[in-house]
């Protein structure tokens, strides 16, 4: 929906498709598996705990529409910001930490394809819901979970909430007591759950970046549900 750095939207077709009818993604970001394909139609759950991400999602699913997206300003080469949602598109994960910023042609170009992207999919958003918390905060039901932390070591530094602030123990714990489908992302340093190669990227300056994966499959039915359907009962 909008820009965000580490989103998955340029992979998202590389997870596998959602097997339950509610997708909760405890690292919300921009949501980009959640918008992928026909994702959104189901009911989708948001846990976001940086508040300036949270301010922007609230006001896409409460108050955006189209025409006042469109209408929003443009950016300018050479202009400065202090507006989050200019700020979170200038294509670096350090964006988080600053307070104003000078717009640059890459910001400039980000910000008015953002615009359009987003006006053509608020309509998708309305029906969610957004957590403003911590992860643990995110409902204990059975759903497929998308779960996109920042990645251990440095390269999930720079965040508001990076990777300094997780306790990787914790959540690998939290993870694996989830009911359903589980989908986690990870880097290649990964190493608290049992994670899989699910592809290499080009990176910057010619650096391959490789995308890990633990995948657990969920049950389509639950027990109760198959002795409701058994003719023996």
């Amino acid at each position: 929906m909008f820009y965000y750095y580490g989103r998955k939207k340029q992979i998202a077709k590389h997870y596998p498709e959602p097997a339950y009818d509610v997708i909760i993604e405890p690292f919300a970001g921009s949501a980009a598996y959640a918008l992928h394909g026909d994702h959104w139609t189901r009911k989708v759950i948001l846990v976001e705990k940086d508040a300036q991400v949270a301010s922007i999602w609230r006001w896409l699913i409460e108050e955006a529409t189209p025409s006042k997206i469109m209408a929003l300003p443009s950016l300018k080469v050479g202009d400065r910001s202090s507006e989050f949602l200019h700020i979170v598109h200038a294509a670096t994960k350090q964006a988080f930490k600053y307070k104003t910023i000078k717009v640059t042609p890459v910001l400039e170009r980000n910000w008015e394809i953002s615009k359009r992207v987003m006006a053509a999919n608020v309509h998708k958003v309305k029906h969610w819901n957004l957590i403003v918390d911590d992860y643990t905060a995110a409902p204990d039901v059975e759903a497929t979970w998308f779960i996109d932390p920042p990645y251990r070591y440095a390269s999930g530094g720079g965040y508001a909430h990076g990777s300094d602030d997780i306790d990787y123990d914790a959540l690998a714990n939290w993870t694996v007591n989830r009911g359903g489908q589980v989908i986690f992302c990870e880097g290649e340093l990964g190493d608290y759950l049992p994670f899989q190669r699910l592809l290499t990227l080009p990176g910057v300056a010619g650096k391959l970046n490789t995308e890990l994966i633990y995948y657990r499959e969920g049950e389509r039915l639950l027990q109760r549900d198959l002795f409701r359907s058994s003719p023996n009962f």
